[in-house]
């Protein structure tokens, strides 16, 4: 099965080689297809990509002036290719663990109706870029968090749920996670640690004042969604969510 792996990258010089490395040594196990999307990076992350494009010909890059990560993501989205039939996301500060494809990818092959695998993550403080891997005494609590990362969806899926929402400056993902789940998709939720979380400086959700805001009108939307349509379902039970101090 064709899996497009979506990596919306802006300045990230620094990570993004590594997150690309995590998912190509995982060709083996999946029909790879990584879209990275420059958002108008002023570093050298473009550089960085383009040195493993020149090594790996399942990575394709597209480039935009910045306008922020909901519209790299759709940005991506838009360059699915027709034979896609998987699509699943990276940051490109994260790291994909060896093996999550093959262990998530086969609970597609033993159900045709399956729509979603959403599995664990692992917030990590000190990564081993050598060994794509947390360093000794650098990993936290592993956790079914909020992030994309964790799930694998079926093409069929990301098309009924359709774009992400622009209006947002940060929780795109969890509103767009949040769209999905009311509907109450074919899902399973395995044990897999999908993506280690790096945690460094220059997250996003260090500004904290914008990461509340944003994450409490994704939530907002939520409620609005199920009150204008009760065949939405609450999303109850599912993700286990970080203090925003944590964040």
């Amino acid at each position: 099965m064709k899996l497009s792996v979506i990596v919306p990258v802006y300045n990230r010089e620094l990570y993004v080689v590594s997150a690309l490395r995590s998912l190509v040594r995982q060709r083996d196990a999946a029909d790879l297809d990584i879209i990275v999307v420059d958002d108008g990076s002023t570093d050298g992350s473009v550089e960085a990509i383009r040195a493993v494009i020149s090594e790996f010909a399942c990575v394709r890059l597209f480039q935009q002036a910045n306008q922020g990560v909901a519209k790299a993501r759709n940005a991506g989205l838009r360059q699915l290719l027709p034979q896609t039939e998987l699509v699943s996301f990276l940051d490109s500060d994260d790291v994909s663990p060896a093996g999550r494809f093959k262990a998530d990818l086969a609970f597609f092959e033993d159900d045709p109706a399956l729509e979603l695998t959403y599995s664990l993550m692992t917030r990590v403080d000190l990564m081993d870029d050598e060994a794509l891997q947390p360093a000794p005494g650098g990993s936290g609590p592993t956790v079914r968090g909020v992030g994309l990362s964790a799930a694998i969806l079926r093409r069929t899926l990301v098309d009924t749920t359709g774009a992400f929402d622009e209006d947002l400056q940060q929780s795109e993902d969890t509103d767009y996670l949040l769209r999905i789940f009311e509907t109450s998709p074919r899902h399973v939720l395995p044990d897999t640690v999908a993506v280690y979380y790096r945690r460094h400086p220059g997250n996003l959700t260090k500004q904290m004042d914008v990461a509340v805001r944003e994450y409490l009108r994704a939530i907002h939307k939520s409620l609005r969604r199920r009150k204008a349509d009760p065949s939405r379902r609450p999303v109850e039970g599912l993700f286990e969510i970080w203090h925003p101090s944590e964040w």
